[in-house]
């Protein structure tokens, strides 16, 4: 158990930052989710940068025509980082549709969960990454209207990506 947690330290101290509950989530994803716009596939990554001080999401998701609808891209951006005056994990968002969003980062059970900034009289978002096995993962993007309680938007499982995708 000692090795073991030398070796943790000592890894984390290589990347720089312990990403804490998000730490899981380093690497390359792929999957599919339906969910109110439809059902859609898509990547996302989450890769260290800034000499490890930083973890950086990329995603996008496809969604196909349906229902009279053109097909779309959704694309964004997401830097998670550690305060620093606090140390607490969060994050800030950016989306191809013009969202700039910070987020407060918390362990869940079972993972992770990214929870919008901001009072409950205007619309929350909330991002939850539940580990599903070594290399498998749930995600659940809600919404909450002004005044309502979260409730589910998109739905859907991914697999960590070979290194050499």
């Amino acid at each position: 158990m000692m090795r073991l947690t030398i070796a943790a330290f000592f890894v984390c101290s290589l990347l720089g930052q312990d990403f804490g509950p998000a730490q899981f989530l380093v690497g390359n994803w792929a999957g599919e989710g339906g969910g109110q716009p439809g059902q859609g596939a898509g990547e996302f990554s989450f890769v260290p940068d800034l000499q490890g001080k930083i973890l950086v999401r990329k995603s996008f998701s496809a969604f196909p025509a349906a229902n009279g609808k053109p097909a779309f891209r959704h694309d964004d951006l997401m830097v998670v980082y550690r305060d620093e005056t606090t140390h607490a994990l969060r994050a800030t968002y950016y989306d191809s549709e013009g969202h700039v969003i910070p987020y407060s980062v918390k362990p869940a059970e079972g993972g992770v969960v990214f929870v919008s900034e901001g009072a409950s009289s205007g619309t929350r978002f909330r991002m939850t990454y539940t580990s599903t096995g070594k290399d498998t993962l749930k995600f659940k993007f809600e919404i909450a209207a002004p005044g309502k309680e979260f409730a589910p938007y998109i739905e859907a499982a991914a697999h960590r990506q070979s290194a050499g995708k």
